[in-house]
């Protein structure tokens, strides 16, 4: 992957956070914690965590609900010849090293 890619990724990632920062309600806490776009440029996968747990599926349909907008935003926001189409998931990684996290602390 090459600096412009790596680029572009970290600044829809910036703009991601700022949109839902901005749009998302006070029930829970939606962090942004990846972006990934594809070789083509012609899609973006955003990633989530959403505290509390409970609140996980409530902030991820909001989140898809909010793709267009988001879209709009990166395209008013990023200088991009073809602006990528958005899909939104949790990050399981990080729900992985958080749980890897609670079980070494509990030891």
């Amino acid at each position: 992957m090459d600096i412009k890619h790596e680029k572009i990724e970290s600044s829809i990632k910036g703009i991601a956070a700022s949109y839902f920062g901005k749009e998302a309600g006070r029930t829970s806490l939606l962090t942004v914690t990846n972006c990934t776009v594809s070789d083509d440029m012609r899609n973006a996968t955003i990633y989530i965590t959403v505290m509390p747990v409970e609140q996980e599926l409530n902030a991820l349909n909001f989140a898809k609900r909010k793709r267009k907008e988001l879209r709009l935003s990166i395209k008013k926001n990023l200088k991009l010849r073809n602006v990528p189409f958005v899909e939104v998931e949790i990050d399981k990684g990080e729900k992985h090293r958080q749980r890897i996290d609670e079980l070494l602390k509990s030891e």
